[in-house]
């Protein structure tokens, strides 16, 4: 008998699970994006990053504070470098060459954020990394904007900084929304630039850290999309070109894990029926006016009628349309 060439796990299933109807807010890393655009082809309500990527805790719980405390922006933060206006916890895409605009753009970040962080069911948290960046070796920072290197100081913070700062955010989050559960993981792109053995000092820290939250909250899970990349797959086959960022098919793996480990029964299903509607509306028409394919296309026009009658939140707009 051969040996297996890899070795498989499946996380444990989560006791409380997603359904389709609910809403979902993620923040985070860029593994964040992938999950994000996932659940948003499935027709979750969702929202993702209203700061931009994140890849520390201290700036994901600085910009849940943001919306928890509704923050107002002002013009005295912002700060110019290059020509466009920028400040220290929002990322670039939201600077402007204009005051007013990148001011304006960031309060309705803020706004949206808020707005939504009291209806959302889940919180889905992805941490990169443990190492911190201050500017004057003051204020944490989530992203640097091309500012010279010299004017930050590079820490890495401890598991206590980021069980306290959590557990500080997560108080405020359950006073302002009493329903939300959470969904912790580590993103599994590797920080290089930090040098191997600090990247995996790092990982570690957050590892553990996460690891002690959960043990204290039953409403906070923890899915393993590091160990997945990391310990699953286990090979350079997985990661895009810069061999540090997963490609595709090991983001697919990741996110088929989740479906089980996550979703309850019915969502399941609602995902295997918007895959065969998606196949179908890829599919190649050859004879458009054959009777075969009026058949096609009113059997998938029936589908997707049934689908939006038992889901009336769910926009199958363009799907009916295709199939018209």
């Amino acid at each position: 008998m051969s040996s297996p060439f890899r070795l498989e796990f499946d996380p444990k299933p989560f006791e409380k699970k997603i359904h389709i109807g609910q809403h979902i807010m993620l923040m985070g890393s860029c593994f964040t994006e992938h999950i994000h655009q996932r659940l948003e082809s499935y027709k979750f309500n969702c929202l993702q990053n209203p700061h931009g990527v994140l890849f520390n805790p201290i700036s994901i719980f600085t910009s849940l504070n943001h919306y928890l405390d509704e923050s107002i922006i002002e013009n005295d933060d912002l700060f110019d470098v290059q020509g466009l206006w920028r400040h220290w916890s929002f990322h670039s895409s939201l600077s402007s060459a204009d005051k007013n605009t990148a001011r304006i753009a960031m309060n309705d970040a803020i706004i949206k954020g808020s707005s939504y962080i009291k209806k959302a069911d889940w919180l889905i948290l992805t941490l990169g990394s443990a190492f911190v960046y201050y500017h004057n070796n003051q204020i944490p920072v989530s992203n640097c904007h091309k500012v010279p290197a010299t004017e930050f100081v590079k820490k890495l913070i401890t598991t206590e900084k980021i069980v306290l700062d959590f557990e500080q955010v997560y108080n405020k989050l359950l006073l302002v929304n009493p329903k939300l559960k959470l969904i912790l993981t580590i993103s599994p792109v590797r920080h290089l630039r930090d040098g191997f053995v600090e990247n995996n000092r790092s990982k570690a820290i957050l590892i553990n850290a996460v690891d002690q939250i959960c043990d204290r909250y039953n409403d906070v899970a923890y899915f393993p999309s590091y160990e997945l990349i990391i310990d699953d797959l286990r090979d350079y086959r997985f990661y895009a070109e810069d061999m540090v960022h997963p490609n595709y098919l090991a983001t697919k793996y990741v996110w088929n894990k989740f479906v089980q480990t996550a979703f309850d029964g019915s969502t399941k299903e609602v995902i295997k029926e918007l895959d065969e509607i998606n196949s179908a509306y890829q599919h190649r028409v050859l004879h458009p006016d054959s009777a075969e394919h009026q058949i096609f296309r009113t059997k998938y026009r029936k589908k997707i009628l049934e689908l939006s009658n038992r889901f009336p939140q769910m926009d199958l707009h363009n799907e009916m349309l295709h199939f018209s």
